[in-house]
């Protein structure tokens, strides 16, 4: 697909690929070229046209070019740039000349509020997604009889917006994208926790829970406990590193002090 302006929906154009230029992992033009990566077989293809693989050439990615996140190439000036994922010094700019020679022109640290925005950038600026069952209520009956428990409790169902909100904090966001899509920094979290493993996501959709400001809700339980008998209540919990981002709406009651291990949220769409 090729277009001229993002925010519009016009003058698109649409060819199909060629099966030689087709499962790249990565693609990107700089000057009268193509560059389609293909990071398993550590190559790339260059060509002046996808849907007829004109002119082609194939090259060895030196090693340092190889694993990028992300390429992009610069039109004007004939550089191709990608980010490598998280070293010592964390995730890595590169800028070259040419991708077969290694010849690179700097390699540069990326600002943490850049990485926010990009996919997978949550899981190095806060840290990988996790899912946890957390105990929010522990009944036991410590009596030598049968007895009925019949109790309101409280769960907390929604996102941590205070939290998340850090993330966008540097950012100039126009109004008319707020109202459009909602909160723009729940939304990257959805990304982050729809990613596989490889990216620090989870690879769950949570399309079907709230993403409105996390609030207490209250539920009527009502449980038939025997006598010196124990009833955990657990909830499911998304977070990124340490934090927990967002309150299922799924809970679970058993007999077992340990968490359960299923994951109640479906697989995200690959």
């Amino acid at each position: 697909m090729q277009l001229k302006n993002v925010n519009r929906a016009s003058d698109i154009f649409i060819w199909s690929l060629h099966p030689s230029c087709q499962n790249g992992d990565h693609y990107l033009g700089a000057t009268n070229y193509f560059y389609i990566i293909f990071q398993e077989k550590g190559t790339y293809r260059r060509t002046t046209n996808m849907n007829h693989d004109s002119e082609t050439v194939e090259y060895d990615l030196p090693p340092n070019f190889r694993n990028g996140l992300y390429y992009w190439g610069h039109s004007s000036i004939g550089y191709v740039s990608f980010l490598k994922p998280a070293s010592d010094w964390g995730v890595e700019f590169y800028k070259g000349t040419d991708l077969s020679k290694d010849e690179r022109v700097g390699v540069y640290s990326v600002h943490p509020d850049v990485l926010n925005f990009l996919p997978g950038g949550l899981s190095v600026t806060i840290g990988p997604a996790f899912g946890i069952w957390e105990n929010i209520k522990t009944i036991t009956n410590d009596s030598n009889t049968p007895l009925t428990w019949q109790k309101k409790i409280n769960k907390k169902v929604g996102y941590n917006k205070e939290k998340m909100t850090q993330i966008t904090h540097n950012w100039k966001i126009a109004a008319s994208v707020t109202a459009e899509t909602g909160d723009l920094s729940g939304l990257i979290a959805k990304v982050q926790f729809s990613f596989p493993a490889e990216y620090g996501g989870s690879h769950v959709s949570t399309e079907s829970e709230s993403w409105n400001e996390a609030t207490e809700e209250e539920e009527q339980l009502t449980f038939e406990l025997k006598p010196n008998e124990s009833v955990y209540l657990w909830q499911y919990r998304l977070g990124l590193g340490k934090e927990p981002v967002l309150f299922c709406s799924y809970l679970k009651t058993d007999d077992d002090p340990n968490p359960p291990t299923e994951v109640p949220l479906p697989p995200a769409q690959s």
